[in-house]
């Protein structure tokens, strides 16, 4: 996939760019597989803004994506491959021999009439989901379980795959897109492949308009707010942070500060810490 340009007619076309979309080729969502997504806009239950610079955006309906693929050695067809505005990757609407459709994470070269399988017998291919204690040492994998039967929560966006390092006593490892490397029970079930849409990260924007359209509202620099409103704030002219780091308007430190818990339950399966070189 490739990204398409523009010539230079104004300055937000200057530089903007855009998916080419040559992976999709279906553009009417199945209207089953639909369902509201009211806009929350960075608020909590109580209505209380816990996420700033959340709000408008287009409208958009949700699609219910089959994480779980739990539907065992049923044969499904690839009827088209869809964007959803939901995800940065592109998904895909299969139909089972039985009739049913639904909707999963669409794998890089995946495209109509090709068919995927679920289930331990299947093979190693791009879209086919297999438990973990089936998947040969080396594979390339994505949209991975945690807990069996919960469905894929790892590796779902796009352009991601993780690789299957290695297997012993019941557990595998795991190498994430970050560089973790990870345990994770043999039971669970992955996807076979890397998820579509690899160049999404080239796109560039181009306007501030475009970023509206996505629900994010301007961000302001705390350097220029009063000392009232942010640490950074105040002085003449443009003053420096006058701390020893940046911080959030909290007073928590911005840069290197690691947020996850020390005592995480789930420390104990992370073999290969992200940060490590």
């Amino acid at each position: 996939m490739a990204t398409k340009k523009y010539n230079p007619t104004s300055p937000a076309r200057r530089h903007m760019s855009v998916p080419s979309f040559e992976e999709v080729t279906k553009s009417i969502p199945e209207k089953s597989l639909l369902t509201v997504l009211k806009s929350k806009a960075g608020r909590n239950s109580y209505g209380r803004i816990t996420v700033r610079h959340k709000g408008g955006g287009n409208k958009k309906k949700y699609r219910l994506v089959d994480f779980r693929r739990n539907r065992q050695d049923i044969p499904a067809k690839v009827i088209g491959v869809e964007y959803d505005p939901n995800r940065t990757a592109y998904i895909a609407l299969i139909q089972y021999e039985d009739g049913v459709k639904s909707y999963i994470i669409a794998p890089a070269g995946l495209t109509d009439g090709d068919m995927v399988y679920t289930g331990a017998a299947s093979d190693i291919k791009s879209g086919n989901t297999l438990p973990i204690s089936a998947i040969p040492v080396g594979a390339i994998i994505h949209n991975i379980e945690i807990y069996p039967g919960k469905g894929g929560q790892l590796v779902r966006s796009a352009g991601a795959a993780a690789q299957l390092m290695a297997k012993e006593n019941g557990m595998a490892q795991v190498r994430l897109p970050s560089g973790e490397v990870r345990l994770i029970r043999l039971d669970c079930q992955a996807t076979i492949g890397t998820v579509s849409n690899i160049e999404h990260d080239t796109v560039k924007l181009g306007k501030a308009g475009k970023t509206r359209h996505l629900g994010i509202r301007p961000t302001v620099r705390g350097s220029v707010m009063n000392p009232c409103d942010h640490p950074h704030g105040g002085g003449e002219g443009k003053s420096p942070v006058g701390r020893p780091s940046p911080v959030t308007p909290w007073g928590k430190p911005a840069l290197g500060y690691k947020t996850r818990n020390k005592k995480a339950r789930t420390n104990k399966f992370i073999v290969k810490s992200r940060h490590a070189n």
